[in-house]
């Protein structure tokens, strides 16, 4: 459990030690000017290692920094202050920034839910909240989190399939997923990482590609998914066209067409509207029957 300690200003105890060392240097300048008085000294000594003892309490802690402090092998508490401080000196220190770092994780190789190889990488903003827990729970917590988010990130690709080509009733997709798929990453991170006391301020997926061996492929197929859908738009609004074509014929009596007429008919404008290039009429100028 992370405590607070809050030590004493810093500039006190430098001023004290400053004194006691020039006290100290002043004491030896008369002993050796001096036959040598004894007493004396050992008030030089003394007054030397009262300003050695001094100077090793104080401390500088800046803006978004801390001090970890620890007795002997047992954790006192964590000074978040920010000045110049003094501590006890027999406490050793271990500094840990409080400031968000961010980590762009490697182009990661992996099989996505439905199986495809894919790449993806993915921006981690993070922040120590828990300095006992960054100390004391993980051996390195740099690395810890630069081993877990990757983790993360490969683990999210294999939940998820890549877009709804592969699985039409996907839920959520890598590709279009946006915030709904950095919310999972985040939320897992969070949950990955608690345990060095690091908190996930903003997770994204900055890199997301099928594999180089079937990127060709997927591409493909995405073209002809394209055009198959733009086909069927396109047939569906030419039938509307004809439909309403015959209707205003029949309506406005223009012509009178037989089965057969109109069998002929619907051809020509099917493959006149659906036609990827424009058709070359040929003009009849006998009748209608001829």
């Amino acid at each position: 459990m992370e405590k607070l300690i809050k030590p004493v200003s810093g500039f006190l105890t430098l001023i004290l030690s400053i004194v006691s060392f020039v006290a100290g240097i002043f004491l030896f300048v008369n002993v050796a000017n001096q036959s040598g008085n004894q007493s004396l000294v050992f008030l030089a000594v003394a007054l030397f290692l009262i300003a050695v003892f001094l100077f090793k309490g104080i401390t500088i802690v800046n803006p978004n920094q801390s001090v970890v402090c620890i007795f002997f092998g047992k954790y006192v508490g964590t000074v978040k202050e920010n000045g110049l401080l003094f501590v006890n000196p027999l406490y050793s220190k271990q500094r840990i920034s409080l400031r968000a770092n961010n980590f762009e994780s490697t182009k990661l190789k992996v099989n996505d839910k439905m199986g495809n190889p894919i790449e993806i990488a993915a921006v981690i903003v993070w922040q120590v909240s828990n300095t006992y827990r960054a100390s004391f729970e993980v051996t390195n917590y740099e690395q810890y989190v630069k081993i877990q988010s990757e983790s993360a990130v490969r683990h999210l690709a294999s939940t998820c399939p890549y877009d709804q080509l592969e699985d039409e009733h996907a839920g959520i997709t890598l590709r279009d997923g946006g915030e709904k798929v950095n919310a999972l990453l985040e939320s897992e991170l969070n949950e990955r990482l608690s345990a060095a006391g690091i908190v996930i301020k903003e997770a994204r997926i900055t890199h997301l590609a099928y594999a180089a061996e079937i990127a060709g492929a997927m591409l493909q197929r995405q073209q002809a998914t394209a055009i198959v859908a733009a086909r069927f738009k396109i047939v569906e609004g030419a039938v509307g066209m004809v439909e309403l074509a015959l209707e205003q014929l029949s309506k406005k009596k223009i012509v009178d067409l037989d089965e057969e007429r109109k069998a002929a008919m619907v051809s020509n404008l099917m493959v006149v509207l659906c036609g990827e290039k424009a058709a070359t009429p040929v003009l009849n100028t006998g009748t209608l029957y001829q």
